[in-house]
C-alpha cells in the first residue's frame, strides 16, 4: 500500500520560507516520478514541481526560481523548499507519486496523493 506522508507546512509573512517534506513507503520510489500540487480555497489543483527518476525537474512558471524540489532515495522523502513565498502561493499542498492512469503535468502521470499540508502566507 502506498503512503505519502506530508508536513513541514505552517504560516509566514511573506518574504519567508518553508521546507515540504513527503515521506513515501509501498513504493519504489526512486524509479519514478514524484511532484508536489497545491489547491488554494475556491480554485483547482494545479502541478507545482515534479522530478524525474533521472533528477531532472519541471517547475509551474509562478514558482520557478522561487521553489526547488529535491529527493533523498536512500530516505524514501521528496523535499519541496520554498522561498520568497507570496500570499499566491497559500493553499494545500500534496506530494504526488507516479502511477499509470494519473493525472497528466509536467511530463508525468501523478495518481498517487497524500492528504496535504496547509501553508498560509500573509501580506
Amino acid at each position: 500500500q502506498v503512503q505519502l506522508v506530508e508536513s513541514g507546512g505552517g504560516s509566514v509573512q511573506a518574504g519567508g520560507s518553508l521546507r515540504l517534506s513527503c515521506a513515501a513507503s509501498g513504493y519504489t520510489y526512486s524509479s519514478y516520478c514524484m511532484g508536489w500540487f497545491r489547491q488554494a480555497p475556491g480554485k483547482e489543483r494545479e502541478g507545482v514541481a515534479a522530478i524525474y527518476a533521472d533528477g531532472g525537474t519541471h517547475y509551474a512558471n509562478s514558482v520557478k526560481g522561487r521553489f526547488t524540489i529535491s529527493r533523498d532515495n536512500a530516505k524514501n522523502t521528496l523535499y519541496l523548499q520554498m522561498n520568497s513565498l507570496k500570499p499566491e502561493d497559500t493553499g494545500l499542498y500534496y506530494c504526488a507519486a507516479a502511477r499509470d492512469g494519473g493525472r497528466w503535468w509536467g511530463g508525468c502521470l501523478f495518481g498517487y496523493w497524500g492528504q496535504g499540508t496547509q501553508v498560509t502566507v500573509s501580506s
